[in-house]
């Protein structure tokens, strides 16, 4: 007989606790583990892609009993290779599937078997996803940063992060720097689900007494759009405007993306023909061949400054201070916030 030891079954509270101690493994299948996962949870799917196909085919034709001898039957042969890898993991761990239901508890069963102990999160990743999007509804003492295009806010976020100001990077989380050239040079953007992941995530790091920093966004960042309930308090929070001098911009600009592909940043400006116009397109797509980025990114700026202002004058009772930057020490700037 197999000595098995038993599983410990954990609630969501418990496991934001215990998951400082031990690893967290998704059992789920590497489809659903890549459309959105727990931060820093390990994947070890119990089923796999097509296995979980061929169950939920038998479940639907042949019934409940049926689809769990399937699974059986395709778990079987894979059993050493799951029980090794959780082995890898370590010797106590956090286990979740999507709902706390049986994928979950027999993988629990099987690596109990090897004596390995289990916390088994009741309620899977469904009650994660449950506690993250209650977090966006949290009342914060929200701060937006706001700015013509090229002012440097990211850079400045990172310098008042540094000073331990607490802010949410929205650009760094949807990785995608939220224009119609904000996914040059960048990693691919992940999931609205694993955005949202990230985002709670961060959130439970912050104190909601003291003031959160974020940059002033379009609810769309790239693919990815900010959760409602967020959006809507970014909607009535004060706005701290950064002023800096176009040629500044243009040149933080061409340091920006002066290295970037040239056809994918062609590809990028037919995103905004109508908006920019067909003769300013076609003059910017001129100085692009001729390797005049500096004049590209000008003729650019005429477009994206007309759009910040419109966008700015329905903000201005929310507008609380103007600083003006000459885009050489951020220090003078995170001074002037603070």
């Amino acid at each position: 007989m197999y000595d098995v030891v038993a599983t410990h079954s954990i609630d969501i509270e418990d496991f934001f606790k215990l998951r400082k101690q031990f690893p967290v493994i998704d059992v789920r299948s590497e489809g659903e583990f890549e459309s959105g996962h727990i931060p820093q949870a390990l994947n070890i799917p119990i089923l796999n892609n097509a296995e979980r196909v061929a169950v939920g085919t038998d479940y639907k034709q042949k019934g409940q009993l049926e689809a769990i001898r399937t699974g059986f039957r395709l778990v079987g042969p894979r059993l050493p290779e799951i029980i090794d890898a959780a082995q890898e993991v370590g010797e106590e761990f956090i286990v979740h599937c999507w709902r706390g239901g049986m994928r979950s508890n027999n993988f629990c069963q099987f690596v109990g078997m090897a004596r390995q102990k289990t916390h088994q999160l009741k309620g899977g990743y469904k009650a994660y996803r449950q506690a993250a999007l209650m977090s966006f509804e949290q009342r914060f003492e929200i701060t937006l940063l706001s700015g013509s295009t090229g002012s440097g806010k990211s850079e400045i976020l990172r310098a008042l992060a540094s000073q331990g100001e607490q802010v949410i990077d929205l650009e760094t989380l949807a990785s995608h720097k939220g224009s119609a050239f904000g996914g040059l040079m960048m990693p691919p953007q992940p999931s609205t689900e694993q955005f949202q992941n990230n985002l709670f995530e961060k959130i439970l790091t912050l104190d909601p007494s003291k003031r959160v920093w974020i940059e002033d966004e379009s609810i769309a960042i790239g693919k990815i759009f900010i959760p409602q309930p967020l959006w809507r308090q970014m909607n009535n929070s004060p706005v701290i405007e950064i002023d800096v001098a176009k040629e500044i911009r243009v040149q933080r600009l061409v340091n920006e993306y002066g290295t970037s592909n040239r056809d994918q940043f062609l590809e990028a400006m037919t995103k905004v023909i109508k908006k920019l116009g067909g003769q300013h397109f076609n003059a910017a797509k001129e100085k692009l061949l001729e390797g005049d980025m500096a004049s590209t990114i000008d003729i650019l700026l005429t477009y994206y400054d007309k759009a910040y202002r419109n966008n700015l004058d329905k903000k201005l009772s929310r507008v609380i201070s103007k600083v003006t930057w000459t885009g050489e020490s951020v220090d003078f700037v995170t001074a002037q916030l603070m």
